[in-house]
Parts: C-alpha cells; structure tokens; sequence
C-alpha cells in the first residue's frame, strides 16, 4: 500500500526540472558567494604561521560590515520618509498651496513604516551586540598569537560605522578628540572622504526627527497650547508639593523636601525658559531644539491617543537604537580590556581601552533628550485634559501631521452642524476636506 503522503519520487520538482521562470541564477550566483567566501585573507597563514583564531576574527568583523551595511540601508530609507523624498510616495505629496508647512509635513500614513524599519534597526543591533560573545570564544593569548599583523589596521578605520553614526546625527564636536581628524585616517580614500563629508553635510535623522516633533498638533498658542497649559500644571504640582514640604514637624526634613522642590522647579525651568536650555544645548547638554523638546514631551503625556501612538514608539525605537549603540560600545570595551588589557596601545595608535572607554559617555547619544523625558513627567491627573477640537484630531484618521485644518472648539455651532451634515452626505466640508462615511480621505 502507497503511503498516503507519498515519498518524494514522483514530484516533478525534485527531477531537476526548472518549473519557474527567472534570470537562471543559482544560489551562489545569485548571492556572489565566490567573492564572499573567497574574501579571508589569512596574514599569519601568509607568512607560515597560521592561527587558527584570525578566521573567526576576520569573518566576525565582515559580518560586522554586512549588518553596518544593511543599518545604512534603512537608515537612509527612513530619513527619506521623514523628508518625503522616496519615488513612490511622490504621487501622496501635500499642494503646496494647502499649508505653508506642507513641504515639511510628513504623510501620517508612513509613520509605520519608519517605525517598521527602525525596529528592524534595533533587532540587528541586538544581533551585533550579542555577537560580541563570539569573540570572547577567543583567548587573550590566541589574539597575540596574530595580533601584530593586524598594524595599523583598527576598528576606528571602519567607514560605515562613522558614517552610520554621522547619518544618526552624531556631531563632529561632540567626537572624542584622536576620532575627530579622520581626514589622517582615510587621507589616502579620497572617495572615502567625500562620503564623511557629506554624510556630516546631508540632514540627519536626528535633525528630520526634531522638525517631525516640532510639527506635533497642539503646540501652537492659538491651538491647543499645550505648553502653557503643561506649564501651568507643573507650577500646580511644585506649589502642592511646597504646600505639603512645609507642614512637616521636623525642621530637617521640611528644609530637606523643600530643597528637593526647589531642585525641581530649577530642572522645569531649563525646559520652559528658552534662553536656559539653548545654554544647555550649546554646551552640548541637550541636542534638541526647544520646539522639539516641547513635541516630545506632548506625544510622551498623550501617548494613549490614537494619533500620538505610533510617534510614541517611534521615539521608543530611537532610544533603543541609542542603547544598543551604547551597549555595543561598552561590550567592546569590556572585550579589548579582556584581550589586550588597560594600558596597551590599540593596532591603530590609540589608547586602545582608554580610548574606547571614553566613548561610553552621553556625548555619544544622539537622542539624549528623549532618554531624559522622565524628569519632565507629571502625574496623570495633572496632565492638562483635551479640549473637544483637540480630542477630536487625536483620534482622527491619518491625516498629514503639521497640517491642522480641522475644526476646532472655535468653530460656530451652524459650521459644525454643516460640516457634519456634508460629511453624513460623503460630500465637502465648510473647512474644504472631503469625507467619506465621516473619515477624512487624505487622498484629496
């Protein structure tokens, strides 16, 4: 009796038959694998000295490359949606006599897919940080063993990591001083230079992020003005707090909250006095501008509106990417303190541990400010509550952010009461959107 799920032979596509069609590549072509595979230059081998450890060196630093590779990729797919820049997103574009704004506003409808690709972001920084362990696999004294051919190569030479990084945002100011002079590091890769160059030249996605939060719905005065209104809230809370200080019996204690209050109310007002936190940015405290911070700190608070949540996890991937950036960093440091110790210079001149050590610090963050929006939070019942108009365009559909031409609570009841009777009708509104079933079609 024939087995019911068969055994294999009589499928004609197990006899070697091409059943598709295609440009005939096999699996090797198709991935260039001679040249991948090919591409171990064993030095120690060369000179009759094989180690074994330097394959598992070299081939971890070309799988290193391949994933800066692909981070690149996307990174630049993402600043092209925050620019609106990509070919087929063309056909979406905002007239530009609709909103001053509109060549700047971003088309809601692509914060998925920017939140998509910078999550794939994260889970191959997670792949890179973990593959450090790998490494480890090796000894210090395996290491020696083919360390000194590696002069004066070094992992501070790596192109696409510097310009991963300038692509991200990280200022050239902000550089640990022996990084900064890459001009000596790659002097004799012209074309390695002008990539840097420009890379530090074109819009990073740290400058396309601070415009996007600037645009958030709600910050204007004559809108919602959130940041009066959040103002006004945290005075409430440090007046309560100050209240609640001074009707505590022990004098140490009292003087003790009211200096915590105090410490509170200066942190506050380096955020609501523009002139302080430019300071702070200048002296390379903060990197975003203060609109920006204000947009953070809005989407951070409403953050259960429908509109805000996809922005919200937007600014939660970018901490992520900045964490496993720094934790990538520390893991190495930890690494090539194991392998070569403290005080050994590194293969290419630098300080070796000492060198990589410094580059922990925040100077290396370039989304510093939205790991330090927890200090600016306020409980929930202090949150300043929506009005109707802003409620309303919180949980509307995708529209264009920055584009803020719904009605609002200003609006005369005889526009509402007609707005609302065209859009039953599937027909035009007073303020000039089309509805359709009472949505707004963001295609017109």
């Amino acid at each position: 009796m024939a087995c019911p799920v068969g055994n294999g032979t009589d499928d004609a596509s197990q006899v070697g038959t091409c059943l598709t069609e295609g440009p005939g590549l096999l699996y090797g072509e198709y991935l260039r694998l001679d040249k991948i595979l090919s591409a171990q230059r064993l030095l120690s081998s060369e000179c009759d000295k094989e180690v074994h450890d330097e394959h598992l060196f070299i081939v971890t630093h070309q799988a290193y490359e391949l994933w800066f590779k692909q981070i690149i990729y996307e990174l630049d797919s993402v600043r092209a949606l925050f620019s609106n820049d990509e070919k087929h997103h063309e056909k979406n574009a905002i007239h530009s006599n609709k909103n001053s704004h509109s060549s700047e506003a971003i088309d809601e409808s692509r914060t998925l897919e920017i939140l998509k690709r910078l999550n794939r972001i994260v889970l191959i920084l997670k792949l890179l940080v973990d593959q450090v362990s790998i490494l480890e696999t090796m000894t210090p004294l395996d290491f020696m063993a083919f360390r000194d051919y590696l002069c004066p190569a070094s992992g501070f030479q790596s192109l696409q990591f510097r310009l991963l990084e300038n692509k991200l945002g990280v200022k050239q100011e902000h550089r640990v001083k022996y990084s900064q002079s890459y001009t000596r590091v790659f002097g004799r890769d012209p074309q390695a230079i002008e990539a840097i160059k420009r890379s530090e030249e074109e819009p990073s996605l740290s400058h396309l992020v601070q415009k996007w939060l600037a645009r958030t719905p709600g910050l204007a005065k004559e809108d919602f003005d959130f940041w009066g209104k959040y103002k006004r809230a945290v005075e409430k809370m440090l007046e309560e707090q100050r209240d609640q200080a001074k009707t505590q019996k022990k004098e140490e204690f009292r003087k003790h909250l009211l200096s915590n209050v105090a410490a509170r109310e200066a942190v506050f007002d380096s955020i609501f006095k523009e002139s302080m936190h430019s300071a702070l940015v200048s002296r390379g405290e903060r990197r975003f501008s203060h609109a920006a911070l204000q947009g953070a700190v809005m989407i951070t608070l409403y953050r259960d509106e429908p509109r805000f949540s996809q922005p919200h996890q937007i600014l939660t991937a970018l901490m992520d990417i900045d964490s496993l950036i720094t934790k990538w960093r520390y893991n190495h440091v930890l690494m090539v303190q194991r392998m070569i110790g403290s005080q050994q210079l590194g293969t290419g001149g630098s300080s070796g541990y000492q060198y990589l050590k410094t580059t922990l610090s925040d100077r290396y963050k370039v989304f510093v400010d939205l790991f330090n929006l927890s200090t600016f939070l306020i409980p929930r019942q202090l949150i300043p509550p929506l009005t109707k108009g802003m409620k309303t365009k919180l949980s509307m559909a995708w529209g264009y952010w920055g584009l803020e031409d719904e009605e609002d609570d200003t609006s005369s009841s005889a526009e509402k009461k007609n707005d609302k009777d065209n859009c039953q009708n599937g027909g035009r509104c007073e303020n000039g959107k089309s509805h359709h079933n009472g949505k707004n079609n963001s295609s017109d």
